[in-house]
């Protein structure tokens, strides 16, 4: 079951269309949608290495424009939908505790956690609460996602051929290890 999902992934990352869902993923990623923009970043990368940077770059400004979203859910619609979202992932009681953290080291927390597995929704959300100011929010997200999503795609792009073979030959180990840092980025953000 899991090379067949993994074979349909790497024909979406190979066709026509790929860009449009990566960016689509990329931005609702960064407001509400649960699952991270790296499940078409890596296999499209792995299927085109020369698009490397391209596709970095596509995530890199979909996660901004979508981080400005979840921005704007927290600073308008956080009684709403805001409040909604951080039901879901179980994290209200911590909440407040890190919406005062947001106040002091609003764009620290941006960089640094926005490089992480921790769901980057919460964090733009968060800051939107925080009326962080607007320009330090699109500032810091576009320093951390950039660095996240190069990154991902230079080491791809550098070492894609054995990374594909890697993957290949364990799926299964490479998604469980995937699941557990998706898991474990959550985690880390509710014990906080």
């Amino acid at each position: 079951m899991l090379k067949r999902l993994y074979d349909w992934t790497m024909a979406k990352a190979a066709s026509k269309d790929s860009t449009k869902w990566l960016a689509g993923v990329s931005f609702a990623e960064s407001s509400f949608f649960p699952l991270p923009p790296d499940l078409l970043l890596v296999p499209m990368v792995i299927a085109n290495r020369k698009a490397a940077w391209k596709l970095a770059t596509i995530c890199t400004l979909a996660s901004v424009v979508g981080g400005i979203a979840g921005y704007m859910i927290g600073y308008f619609l956080y009684e709403t939908i805001g409040r909604w979202v951080i039901d879901f992932y179980h994290l209200t009681d911590k909440f407040e505790q890190l919406r005062q953290t947001f106040v002091d080291y609003g764009a620290e927390i941006l960089i640094i956690k926005g490089m992480t597995p921790i769901p980057y929704k919460l964090l733009t959300i968060t800051a939107g609460v925080a009326h962080l100011p607007l320009w330090v929010f699109i500032g810091a997200s576009i320093i951390s996602r950039s660095m996240r999503f190069y990154l991902v795609a230079a080491l791809l792009y550098f070492f894609g051929p054995p990374i594909r073979a890697f993957i290949e030959k364990r799926l299964t180990l490479v998604t469980s290890v995937f699941a557990v840092a998706l898991i474990g980025g959550f985690l880390v953000v509710k014990l906080l």
